[in-house]
């Protein structure tokens, strides 16, 4: 609708900018006699060759067409001016200069809205590559998330299923609980990888199931604590961001620890920035360069893939002893 307002009121700018310049030109008749005549002539080109440039594709025939249809849209035009006016007839000599000036005013006018859909046109091939370039992008990302989330999964795998095997010959009622918790963190993991929607309580399930696991293991030396309200919980999370940070925790804190430790994991929203927590009272960061082995790697470049700049994961030794890995991504 925005178009063809915008249409109306060109062609009558046009058409006024036309009937000022004849009357400057030649005085005998006057402006309003002038822009009658040019209003019919120009909306008589318009309607009748928009319709054929509308109508047919770009090319060699168009171009054939309007030379037909411009000619007829301009005696169709001074015709009915003729009529409304009640002056003028094929027979006055002076009517050959108003087809005249009508070709030439209609052939700046065509050109110009041929000019205008070629640019709208390139306008639209330009829009539509961003747009498959962005979706190429996408699917580059998707891929390469799926693959560092692969990377993730099977190193934990492994390593509890060699457990249950150290546990069937000395233990086999611990390796049964052990497998059962496998088996509650396999459900849960493999209906958040296929739902559209994971949400950060989504990701704490999966991470209660993979403690569990982890203190049977380790027994009482492993305590844990997750503080996060039930509105966070709702929070739309990517899979597999928090348990790296967990196993890190527990691999270079807990683990090497006399007595082991605890880990608490809490969340904020400030500023539409969800800032999760990890924090352990393990033997902290040897080296404050430290970045973590590949779950860490992982975790990074997933953040990056997905947040860009506006998502990001900072480790730091803490006063009291053990590291805060803090994962902070926008909402």
């Amino acid at each position: 609708m925005k178009k063809i307002l915008f249409g109306l009121l060109a062609t009558l700018a046009y058409n006024a900018a036309i009937a000022g310049l004849l009357t400057l030109l030649s005085p005998n008749f006057s402006f309003f006699h002038n822009y009658i005549f040019s209003n019919c002539i120009g909306f008589s080109i318009a309607l009748i060759n928009t319709l054929t440039i509308t109508n047919m594709n770009p090319g060699l025939k168009r171009w054939v067409a309007l030379c037909l249809t411009l000619p007829f849209s301009i005696l169709i035009g001074l015709t009915f001016a003729f009529w409304l006016t009640g002056t003028g007839d094929w027979h006055h000599p002076y009517e050959l200069n108003s087809v005249l000036i009508g070709l030439f005013f209609g052939i700046i006018s065509i050109i110009t809205f041929v000019l205008f859909e070629r640019i709208e046109n390139l306008d639209l091939e330009i829009k539509e590559r961003q747009l498959n370039q962005i979706e190429s992008e996408k699917r580059e990302v998707e891929v390469q998330l799926k693959m560092l989330q692969a990377q993730i999964e099977p190193h934990f795998l492994f390593n509890t299923l060699a457990n249950v095997s150290s546990l069937i010959g000395s233990d086999p009622v611990l390796a049964k609980i052990l497998l059962e918790r496998l088996n509650d963190w396999l459900r849960v993991a493999l209906a958040r990888a296929r739902s559209e929607n994971a949400t950060l309580g989504d990701e704490l399930d999966m991470l209660e199931n993979y403690l569990q696991i982890m203190h049977i293991r380790f027994g009482e030396r492993l305590h844990w604590d997750i503080a996060i309200s039930e509105d966070l919980r709702l929070l739309s999370f990517p899979p597999m961001l928090l348990q790296p940070l967990v196993e890190n925790a527990i691999r270079h804190g807990i683990e090497p620890k006399l007595g082991g430790g605890k880990i608490i994991i809490r969340a904020d929203l400030t500023s539409g920035n969800l800032r999760i927590e990890v924090i352990d009272n393990g033997t902290g960061l040897i080296d404050s360069a430290n970045t973590g082995g590949t779950g860490l790697v992982n975790v990074r470049a997933r953040v990056a893939a997905l947040f860009g700049e506006a998502g990001r994961l900072t480790l730091c030794n803490n006063a009291e002893g053990g590291v805060t890995a803090s994962l902070e991504l926008p909402q």
